[in-house]
């Protein structure tokens, strides 16, 4: 019935658009049979490290400070096996005390120094494990799109009380009519980055398995990142300015913003081999990342799917990876956030009427800079501002007419495999503020990923729609005339 009712909908569309209103159609209904999910906590208690760990302070660097201090709320998808122990709680409750052992600062809490300064108690109080079911399927969560519902999957705190009160790191198990089960956890983003969340998550599932220790051992050493003393910034940051303003004149709607919503976009292979040959004309031979190629054109579609005015400013945030820039290298295991924002500044205009590859060359170049120079610089830049909470990054740093694009490409996100198969999905569970889009690899390793977007909700079908008209090649374009 609802494969013939979708066919309907598409009679007398092209085939390119004949699949998107299905697939528009069928994210429709599946969200409706999301809307009635239900998710019944059975019980829940705080999980301690296993052995004794040092009790300590830490201090936490600039990068660490200038972080949201919410939880990143990431969820993992696992099918059943037909193991009779299948995701068994006891197993993964005593995985984790033992995986605390090393990540010992994750059983913490956040306070406060004698300056007011944010640091991490080491105080082994634990992190807050739950247990939970549902009448739901892991089908019915059609294709994992972030938002309220996937959101119940993953604990939540009081974030109105003091930052002390509550755990820096959250999971939760919740156990589907199918079989299956999602594994949901929130990490405090004061604590880790994506690169670290994802190290301890890998370590998590190799004691799962059996294994006596972890592979690799987190670095707890955040004074690598000090600033130099005296502080000596050598370049102009952009990318810690207020990003620009929306010119509009549709009279403000002051502290309520417009609804956002958000929409997940498969991009192939094919689709992007058309978008990097796009890359190469007029005989360029430089050989742009994936990402650098991507996040250039999601400015652009973003831009036009937004209506914005073409003397609009929109700033592009990038999130990058200092480990491998810094010099000495920091390794992969450093526990703590060493993501910094690079950024461009565009007029509207401009990206929407010049070729691809300027745009492309303007975020290559935004990339380019981030050396250990420049690195070095940011946090140097950092130690001369009076309060850092002021540059925090928050909605105002994302929202219309700017954009940041945060690629997962690489954190080993489906490696997770706690002795019963990897995951069919890993994602965000919730995006918080408009104007962020990620990046997220296939899970069957086929060379396509998914465009997870969070944007204003009248703008998401004009923004879908500049997406796939871009990525199709010069042939299906005839096809369609």
């Amino acid at each position: 019935m609802v494969l013939r009712e979708a066919f309907r909908i598409g009679i007398g569309l092209p085939p390119t658009a004949i699949s998107y209103r299905i697939l528009r159609y069928l994210t429709s209904l599946q969200s409706a049979v999301i809307a009635e999910m239900e998710v019944n906590v059975k019980r829940s208690s705080m999980i301690c490290p296993a052995q004794y760990t040092p009790t300590e302070r830490q201090w936490v660097s600039n990068l660490d400070m200038v972080m949201t201090t919410y939880h990143v709320a990431m969820l993992y998808i696992y099918k059943p096996n037909g193991s009779a122990d299948f995701f068994r709680p006891q197993v993964l409750k005593e995985a984790l005390s033992r995986t605390l052992v090393p990540f010992y600062p994750m059983a913490g809490r956040l306070g406060c120094d004698e300056n007011g300064r944010l640091e991490i108690i080491c105080s082994t109080e634990g992190v807050l494990w739950v247990e939970a079911e549902t009448t739901s399927t892991i089908d019915d969560l059609g294709g994992f799109t972030p938002g309220p519902e996937l959101r119940k999957l993953v604990p939540t705190v009081d974030y109105s009380g003091d930052t002390s009160s509550y755990p820096l790191f959250m999971a939760q198990v919740t156990a589907f009519r199918c079989g299956g089960v999602s594994l949901g956890i929130g990490t405090q983003h004061t604590l880790s980055d994506g690169t670290t969340a994802s190290h301890f998550m890998n370590s998590w599932s190799e004691m799962a398995r059996g294994m006596s220790q972890i592979t690799v051992a987190p670095l707890i050493d955040r004074t690598l990142l000090r600033a130099g003393v005296p502080p000596t910034p050598r370049f102009h940051h952009v990318e810690y300015e207020p990003s620009p303003s929306l010119i509009t004149s549709v009279p403000s709607l002051g502290p309520n913003p417009r609804p956002s919503s958000v929409s997940a976009f498969k991009i192939t292979q094919n689709q992007l081999n058309t978008l990097r040959a796009k890359s190469l004309k007029n005989g360029n031979k430089t050989k742009y990342s994936t990402y650098t190629i991507l996040a250039a054109y999601l400015w652009r579609c973003a831009s036009k799917a937004r209506g914005l005015l073409y003397d609009q400013p929109t700033k592009l945030n990038m999130a990058i990876n200092g480990r491998p820039i810094l010099r000495p290298p920091l390794p992969a295991s450093y526990l703590g956030n060493a993501v910094l924002l690079t950024s461009s500044i565009a007029l509207s205009g401009d990206l929407q009427s010049e070729p691809l590859i300027n745009t492309i060359e303007r975020v290559h170049g935004a990339l380019q800079r981030m050396d250990n120079e420049y690195i070095r610089s940011a946090i140097d830049y950092l130690e001369t501002l009076p309060d850092l909470t002021a540059i925090r990054r928050g909605a105002e740093t994302y929202r219309c007419p700017n954009l940041c694009v945060i690629s997962w490409m690489r954190l080993g996100l489906h490696a997770a495999d706690f002795g019963w198969g990897l995951p069919i999905h890993m994602g965000p569970a919730n995006i918080v503020h408009e104007g962020k889009i990620y990046l997220i690899p296939s899970e069957t390793d086929d060379g396509s990923l998914s465009v997870v977007a969070c944007l204003e909700t009248s703008h998401m079908k004009h923004f879908e729609k500049h997406l796939y008209e871009g990525l199709m090649s010069v042939d299906k374009i005839k096809a369609r005339y």
